[in-house]
């Protein structure tokens, strides 16, 4: 099943050390080795090689990476590395990328990423690059209260121009998994924002966001789980201003946890006896679209009615129950 997907799986997750043992030669090494291997029988096509990978941006809990295609060119890419838990992860990339941002790093952390170019399901080329993320550097600074705050950034940076100011973090939307916020720039202008909170499991978190946005949405939260939010005006690396919020997100739904056949079967006995007048809306099989290591796409359809929304149920590695809201024209979702 993993093989008619398309998608390379990491053998290190079958047992065997992939990425570490590929690696293990020098970079020279491998490129010959491959030149070797490679073009007899294949003589005829164009080699394609990979050039070097670079980190352009870091932040505590994400890395951006480039690369370039000297010559020839790849059907698709495959980056790989292991997660500060030391989960092999693999992050499946489109031929005519040539940069990429790994999400949902942890601060402070030596990754090693492994840049694989394929043509069909074999691996042509590989290189290979380490970054560490950023510091949670302002660890400290939401835990006083927000007025001492907000009056010290403004003796520290009005020198030169008018204080930007941040006005009031609202909440947009409120799901099982999620939140969004927004707020507004009254005064002046930022170069950045940063949004800090601490996940479920009390680990500090960090998104950098670009200074012309006024809103975010955050993922891969807990249902039912109370979350302080803290958002940072930034002129360079300075912080100007913040304001903050607190959040609980929604109950997670009872209703995924029996067998999905009786509960199919339930509803439509019971609920036109109030509700004659809607025409019945019918879900179709549930089907599996690609796989990866660590996200799945789903595609269902609709043969009759229509719904609202959509609302997908699981539970992730740790037991923890997650909720992903859709919009009722969709028929497809992947689950990172």
């Amino acid at each position: 099943d993993w093989m008619d997907t398309g998608i390379t799986v990491p053998s290190s997750i079958a047992g065997t050390e992939e990425p570490e043992e590929m690696l293990q030669p020098s970079e020279e090494q491998k490129h010959e080795k491959l030149q070797t291997e490679r073009p007899p029988s294949e003589a005829p096509m164009v080699q394609a090689v990979l050039g070097e990978l670079r980190v352009s941006s870091v932040s505590p809990s994400s890395v951006q990476l480039h690369w370039s295609v000297p010559e020839g060119s790849f059907d698709s890419f495959t980056l790989q590395y292991r997660d500060a838990q030391g989960q092999p992860q693999a992050l499946p990339i489109d031929g005519g990328s040539r940069s990429v941002t790994v999400p949902g790093l942890s601060p402070s952390h030596r990754y090693r990423f492994h840049l694989y170019g394929l043509r069909g399901r074999k691996k042509i080329d590989h290189v290979s690059t380490e970054a560490v993320t950023a510091a949670e550097e302002p660890e400290e600074l939401p835990l006083p209260s927000e007025e001492p705050q907000h009056e010290k950034p403004q003796t520290e940076a009005p020198t030169s121009e008018a204080t930007p100011a941040l006005e009031e973090l609202r909440v947009s939307s409120v799901s099982p998994s999620s939140v969004g916020l927004h707020w507004s720039v009254p005064e002046g202008s930022f170069d950045s924002f940063t949004l800090q909170y601490r996940d479920a499991q009390g680990q500090p978190q960090a998104l950098p966001i670009d200074g012309g946005s006024r809103s975010v949405t955050v993922p891969g939260l807990s249902p039912s789980q109370r979350y302080r939010f803290h958002l940072y005006g930034l002129r360079g690396r300075k912080k100007i201003d913040r304001v903050s919020i607190d959040i609980i997100t929604e109950e997670p739904e009872e209703l995924p946890l029996p067998s999905e056949e009786p509960q199919h079967e339930k509803p439509q006995t019971e609920a036109p006896k109030s509700e004659v007048t809607p025409a019945r809306a019918v879900l179709e099989e549930l089907r599996v679209s690609s796989v990866s290591p660590s996200s799945v796409q789903l595609h269902w359809s609709v043969p009759e009615g229509s719904f609202d929304s959509f609302t997908l149920q699981y539970r992730d590695a740790q037991g923890q129950p997650q909720a992903l809201p859709i919009d009722g024209g969709s028929r497809s979702v992947t689950v990172p």
